[in-house]
């Protein structure tokens, strides 16, 4: 590089801090009295809900295991288990209490969503360490409103879309907010503040494959625990001087970069001391994921109107976001917890023409195979996802009814809602195949041929009870 060009790389900088440095300097330059008064409420109201929640929490089976886990490696500590008698360290009653926080589904999150729950990230790690400390009650809300201003501020610069690529969201928020939280109740500075972001970034986890493998559900609620227990681990060592990288926001191989699917830096510190966003805190009203909750409010509302009951319900249809139908349709959860997640995106599949694809390629909401990443798979035809079921391209979607072979299902003249559709894979019938086509291709990277056979399968019926709508493109 020039000795110009790396004097200019310099002074930009300098002069230009970066997302973390600046939201550091806020947070940790945050007094009580500087705190609106619904963004107060709003912390109290919290910290309130989250220990009510935990109280349940830790009498779950997988809040105990954890709880007995603490204790196991963490007794002798100054920090409480909320609803047990046992004091454990810092770190691991933060851990504890960030599962029993989410052991139900009912913690706190962020209205519009962005990926966040700051009841069980944040309150878990300033309870713990202000139980240590022996800090106010000013300074630990004020600790959770900086966290939050933070933390909310990350999800809605990932535009939400890290779980497109399979991360659960709040576990890669959380510990960021959790350790500004953490390092806010041990008043370190702006500086030590950076690094415990910069920490914090190498310490988010959490995917998704709980929601599609039909098992293993209980690990989501070690999501929130462990970005609890990685605030506290995160400002600590910032504390003693360990440093991470004050990039990790919005720089090369940083968060945004490596865990979202699409991002805006800017909103990293839009509004920033100007407009508070605690107060857009909410508290669930029932215990599952909120992507459920309006279809809750309304079938609870329509049974209060018109007074029927379960058994004279023939069927329920909800629509809603692509996310929901990726990540919260599992109509067979194997147990409670899968239940809770979901409101089963794998049986369906979109049919579509050259034209509707051209069209999908200009909406956001479509993933072309090589932006799908972990999503993609080699399943014949498929080209993308669209809300989260696969694309299939097809050229025989426009020909007429009861052709030998062609997708039937209506005709092509009285079709007024575009050349996409909607099928329930299982319901298709498959009438023979039509035909093998061979070919040879040289690949000059490997030196060798490629012999590919394709099969072609004829749609020759379709079943219209179990397919959804024809879909306007």
């Amino acid at each position: 590089m020039p000795w110009h060009t790396m004097a200019f790389h310099a002074i930009v900088q300098s002069v230009v801090p970066s997302a973390a440095r600046t939201l550091a300097e806020f947070a940790a330059g945050l007094r009580f009295d500087a705190i609106p008064t619904l963004d107060r409420t709003r912390a109290r109201q919290c910290v309130i809900d989250t220990v009510g929640v935990c109280l349940l929490g830790g009498r779950l089976p997988w809040g105990a295991m954890v709880a007995d886990y603490a204790r196991h490696y963490g007794g002798g500590g100054t920090s409480r288990m909320i609803g047990m008698a046992h004091t454990v360290a810092a770190p691991l009653a933060a851990l504890a209490n960030g599962v029993f926080a989410h052991a139900f589904e009912l913690d706190s999150l962020r209205k519009p969503g962005a990926g966040v729950h700051p009841g069980a990230a944040l309150v878990p790690a300033a309870l713990a360490l202000g139980e240590e400390t022996h800090c106010s009650g000013e300074r630990l809300l004020t600790a959770i409103v900086a966290g939050c201003e933070v933390m909310f501020r990350i999800g809605m610069a990932s535009k939400h879309s890290s779980e497109r690529l399979g991360f659960h969201a709040p576990g890669l928020t959380g510990p960021f907010g959790a350790a500004v939280t953490a390092a806010h109740v041990l008043g370190l500075d702006s500086a030590r503040m950076t690094h415990a972001l910069g920490i914090a970034g190498s310490l988010c986890g959490g995917v998704l494959a709980f929601a599609k493998a039909g098992n293993g559900a209980m690990v989501k609620r070690l999501h929130l625990g462990r970005a609890a227990e990685a605030g506290v681990l995160a400002a600590r060592l910032a504390e003693r001087g360990f440093e991470g990288p004050d990039t990790i926001l919005e720089g090369g191989f940083g968060f945004l970069e490596t865990y979202c699917a699409e991002s805006d830096p800017a909103l990293l510190t839009a509004g920033l001391g100007e407009r508070f966003e605690t107060a857009t805190l909410c508290i669930k009203r029932y215990p599952c994921h909120v992507t459920a909750h309006t279809p809750l409010v309304a079938i609870e509302s329509l049974r209060r109107e018109h007074g029927f009951v379960g058994d004279e319900v023939a069927a329920v249809v909800v629509r809603a976001s692509g996310k929901v139908v990726s990540h919260h349709a599992d109509t067979n959860p194997s147990d409670t917890m899968a239940a809770q997640y979901s409101a089963k995106p794998s049986d369906l599949a979109w049919i579509v023409d050259s034209s509707a694809y051209a069209k999908l390629l200009g909406l956001t909401e479509f993933l072309t195979m090589e932006k799908a990443g972990a999503l993609a798979t080699a399943q014949t035809g498929q080209i993308g996802f669209a809300d989260g079921a696969p694309v299939i391209v097809s050229s025989e979607m426009a020909l007429s009814d009861g052709a030998n072979g062609k997708v039937n299902f209506t005709t092509p003249a009285n079709n007024t809602k575009g050349t996409a559709l909607c099928v329930y894979r299982p319901g298709w019938f498959v009438g023979y195949r039509r035909k093998i086509a061979v070919s040879v291709d040289y690949l000059p990277y490997y030196d060798s041929y490629q012999l590919t056979a394709t099969v072609r399968l004829a749609l020759i019926n379709f079943d219209t009870d179990v397919a959804a709508a024809l879909y306007n493109i």
